[in-house]
């Protein structure tokens, strides 16, 4: 799994940081709410590992601004506040797991898999999302009944962009989707696909449905 930790004690974002990655995970970890909430929002990841007592924006905040902008990634709330109001307000905020410091770190692990279980279903053979339509098993794509012819990459990203509809899909998710290689930020490629894709999923229809988030990515809108 690819694991976020938004962790501000320095010792016990160091210890998770070195014990997921000896458990053959990907982690990534950042010590302010601000910043887990941006990281959460332009990358994918597997799971979430989030302390609640977090400098600025709290822990609370960014799992209810994740969960209100759709974003589902399954999250694990860690933390000193272990009262039973606590955890309600945890669960209730959209969190689905709590777990409360000190903890055994087998436990952890064996939580953050059954999290990860839970929220792996089979994937989908075809995607709508508004007029739009497209079968995996086909490779066909189609646009109110018309259909668009597309390259492997374009339509290898269209692909990424309705099982992400609503949500911004960032150059490094477009480009580690393609190609499985981490992106520098150096090229234009994934803006000259999404610039032909757009072209031919928009042209002729009024209602553009590839839009570009400044700074941020893309994102597919279908109302």
């Amino acid at each position: 799994m690819h694991i976020l930790v938004v962790e501000d004690e320095q010792l016990l974002g160091k210890s998770l940081s070195r014990g997921l990655t000896e458990a053959g995970h990907e982690c990534t970890w950042t010590r302010s709410g601000e910043k887990g909430l941006e990281y959460a929002r332009t990358q994918q990841y597997d799971a979430i590992l989030l302390d609640l007592m977090l400098p600025g924006i709290g822990g609370l905040e960014v799992v209810k601004t994740l969960r209100d902008e759709g974003i589902g990634t399954p999250l694990l709330i860690l933390t000193a506040l272990g009262s039973v109001d606590d955890r309600v307000q945890g669960l209730d905020h959209g969190a689905d797991d709590y777990m409360v410091k000190p903890f055994a770190f087998p436990e952890l692990l064996a939580r953050l898999n059954a999290m990860w279980r839970r929220a792996s279903p089979r994937p989908a053979l075809n995607y709508e999302a508004g007029p739009l339509a497209l079968d995996l098993g086909s490779r066909k794509v189609t646009r109110s009944s018309k259909e668009i012819d597309l390259s492997p990459s374009e339509f290898s990203i269209l692909e990424l962009l309705m099982r992400h509809a609503g949500q911004i899909v960032s150059r490094k998710m477009l480009n580690e989707h393609l190609w499985g290689q981490d992106w520098n930020g150096m090229t234009n490629v994934i803006d000259v696909h999404i610039n032909h894709l757009r072209q031919k999923v928009d042209r002729g229809f009024d209602e553009p449905l590839i839009h570009t988030v400044r700074g941020r990515g893309y994102v597919l809108r279908t109302g």
